[in-house]
């Protein structure tokens, strides 16, 4: 396992602008995204990864190829790190859903671990195809530092596996957050099973 993990969160589309759920939409950056993506770039200059990845979505690959550029790293894409299927709610604002549906939003804030959207995917479903993917990622590097672009919220659902972090609102986007965290991952990924790393936890 390498020593650690550093989880960058991929450049804005115009859909996180506009306060919709993206989800599983295929969508490239926008300028502001493209803005977001140099900026991190400037922020890994002088990184030590070793390796870079991303998914397989074209903010992603974008994001990478310009963070790649920067670190002298050429991405990788990896299968099954896609975004969060939130099916019929792709593309509709927060607002639109609660107006619509609003048992469905009132039991996906209180606990989005129990409802997916309509044709969309479990919270748990995702966080089992995550977890898989990265597990094989990190098992090609038996040491140094690793590099993974992700898209927002995939970017939380990492953290909360490796590290178990706090996914927080899975619906929200706080443009102050760092687009990217550096974590250690070797000592606590062999100390937990997969099971147990799985295990739902607090929002």
């Amino acid at each position: 396992m390498p020593d650690s993990l550093i989880v960058i969160r991929s450049g804005a589309t115009d859909f996180e602008l506009q306060g919709r759920i993206r989800g599983a939409v295929d969508i490239p950056l926008c300028s502001a995204g493209v803005a977001e993506a140099e900026h991190t770039a400037t922020l890994l200059a002088g990184s030590s990864a070793i390796a870079l990845y991303t998914s397989d979505e074209i903010c992603t690959v974008e994001t990478g190829r310009i963070v790649g550029e920067a670190i002298g790293l050429k991405p990788r894409v990896v299968p099954h790190l896609h975004n969060l299927d939130q099916g019929l709610w792709q593309g509709m604002l927060v607002e639109e859903i609660r107006r619509k549906q609003p048992r469905l939003y009132r039991q996906w804030q209180d606990n989005p671990w129990a409802i997916a959207p309509p044709e969309g995917e479990l919270l748990e479903e995702a966080c089992e195809r995550v977890e898989v993917a990265l597990e094989k990622l990190l098992r090609r590097h038996p040491h140094g530092c690793v590099a993974v672009v992700v898209p927002e919220p995939l970017d939380r659902i990492v953290r909360w596996i490796v590290a178990g972090e706090s996914m927080g609102d899975l619906w929200g986007r706080d443009p102050h957050r760092e687009p990217l965290v550096e974590i250690p991952v070797a000592a606590q990924w062999a100390r937990k099973t997969r099971a147990d790393r799985r295990q739902p936890a607090p929002l």
